[in-house]
């Protein structure tokens, strides 16, 4: 099978993992929503901002060059599962040591606890075979879907049950850990050959040299994508901060999962034909079309009935998210459009580049975002998220350019 038909293949497979994964969370975000209050979801965003950044901090890249290696991943799986653990166990206590601070940083006493449960999450993870990207790497989505809906059900599943029963924001944590817990025992029982114990010291330096890119493009990536949320947590408070990440939430999960399910599949098969650059930009300006035209319905149905759907999907004590809502669905259809020139750069191994688009989105949010908030309160936060998009995308396609001359 040709790999622009085993592409589309995998592009139906990875659309119904994001139809029944996304069918899960408007349905856990709907229960959770009525069930918890904007405080307390946004104590649980202080705790995932902190997860999110200490795990890309210590991004080593293993996975990326896993999936670029034209050899036998197998033979490096003990190195990648070595370095994996210990990434696990330092982002645990990192977190376990800075909570203190990151909660008094935040003015939230009751995100204490949230962050030192949190801290369990990266520590099981680390545990994972380096195996499960075999799926990725081979094209083979079919199972890649069933891995990771499992994954998400039960996350989802268990975050609402606890919910139901407890009323308590720790619910969201209990989901995480039992997802993290499934994928370890999945990808040992599921996914062969399993790893072992054995310290490659080359290799492992390999990776972490050919991983510096990916370990920044993470950090400021992330750096761009939370500084919005961090700002309006530490200036507005956590109440503020769970309205404005529900809103968030709304507006990119639909835009985002489309970009997502084709950038998953494209990935793999820029890097496999990214040395015939006909091939390789038919491929990218077609993936772009769909894109857009997806994204651009979603968008307008966003823009056009935020109340509507904040009513039905939330309940009326989120409402105060509508402005917000509608500013960020012009943000999420040019994240969405966007998006796939990272798995392009990723593909054909220019790292830099994505560092590079990303700094620029990370230094317009850097100057923008104070002042913004400032002066528009809660949509200051959604203006400067989609003005740091704007500058970026002239970036992006002056590397693109440069790509295809």
């Amino acid at each position: 099978m040709g790999y622009t038909k085993r592409a589309i293949k995998g592009v139906s497979w990875m659309s119904a993992f994001r139809l029944v994964t996304r069918l899960f969370s408007f349905l856990k975000i709907a229960i959770l929503a009525r069930v918890l209050s904007p405080s307390d979801f946004g104590i649980f965003g202080i705790a995932s901002i902190t997860l999110a950044l200490l795990e890309l901090l210590t991004e080593t890249g293993v996975n990326v060059f896993l999936i670029q290696s034209k050899e036998d991943i197998k033979k490096n799986i003990d190195s990648a599962w070595v370095v994996s653990i210990a990434r696990g166990v330092l982002i645990a206590l990192l977190i376990l040591i800075s909570s203190p601070f990151i909660s008094s940083f935040f003015n939230s006493s009751k995100s204490l606890t949230i962050l030192i449960l949190i801290s369990l999450v990266p520590l099981i993870r680390g545990f994972i075979n380096p195996m499960i990207v075999k799926f990725q790497k081979e094209l083979n989505f079919k199972n890649e879907f069933w891995l990771r809906s499992s994954i998400f059900i039960v996350d989802a599943t268990v975050a609402i049950i606890f919910a139901l029963l407890t009323h308590s924001v720790y619910s969201l944590i209990w989901g995480l850990l039992a997802g993290a817990v499934l994928e370890v025992l999945v990808s040992f029982f599921i996914i062969k050959p399993t790893p072992g114990i054995n310290f490659q010291r080359a290799y492992i330096s390999e990776i972490l040299h050919k991983g510096k890119w990916v370990t920044a493009y993470g950090v400021f990536n992330y750096l761009a994508q939370e500084g919005d949320s961090i700002m309006v947590g530490r200036l507005l408070g956590a109440p503020i901060l769970g309205v404005y990440q529900m809103a968030y939430k709304i507006s990119i999960i639909p835009l985002s999962e489309i970009s997502d399910v084709f950038n998953r599949v494209v990935f793999p098969v820029y890097s496999i034909i990214g040395g015939d650059k006909q091939r390789l930009k038919a491929a990218f300006f077609k993936t772009i079309g769909v894109i857009s035209i997806l994204s651009l319905i979603l968008s307008t149905i966003l823009f056009l009935f935020p109340r509507e759907i904040i009513l039905i999907v939330l309940g009326e004590k989120w409402l105060q998210a509508e402005g917000v809502l509608r500013v960020l669905s012009i943000y999420g259809f040019l994240r969405a459009i966007s998006g796939p020139a990272s798995a392009l750069f990723l593909g054909i191994e220019r790292q830099k580049y994505v560092t590079f688009v990303v700094i620029a989105r990370f230094l317009t949010l850097v100057v923008s975002i104070y002042p913004l908030i400032i002066l528009f309160g809660l949509s200051g936060a959604a203006y400067s998220a989609l003005l740091s998009v704007l500058i970026e995308i002239p970036v992006i396609m002056y590397f693109v350019f440069k790509v295809f001359k």
